[in-house]
């Protein structure tokens, strides 16, 4: 049974920063590709983030570019987010997603964790 977990979200001023992380398990994490999502209050959800098999390749929303830092380590089966000055418009729970192609696209993913709420007050 897959499993994935995030967790490290919680309330943070503008300007600050957080790190998500997202641990997986019951599958071969070094075979799929990871990215990151969010969600806004009445919102869809959209892309932030993404990275390789290998860590080696890394695509970011616009939005985040400069300011958010995906990584990986397939030793540990987890993947992170570096997120640093937090704006109020980051707000959303942030998800984590398997896939076995390197995409962006939301229906590219096959696994999903339950979501970590990230609030950054201004």
């Amino acid at each position: 049974q897959v499993q994935v977990v995030e967790s490290g979200g919680g309330l943070v001023q503008a300007g600050g920063s957080l790190r998500l992380s997202c641990a997986a398990a019951g599958l071969t994490f070094s075979m799929y590709c990871m990215g990151w999502f969010r969600q806004a209050p009445g919102k869809e959800r959209e892309f932030v983030a993404a990275i390789s098999r290998s860590g080696g390749l890394t695509y970011y929303a616009d939005s985040v570019k400069g300011r958010f830092t995906i990584s990986r380590d397939n030793a540990e089966n987890t993947a992170w987010m570096q997120m640093n000055s937090l704006k109020p418009e980051d707000t959303a729970v942030y998800y984590c997603a398997l896939s076995s192609r390197y995409t962006t696209a939301e229906n590219g993913y096959e696994y999903w964790g339950q979501g970590t709420q990230v609030t950054v007050s201004s």
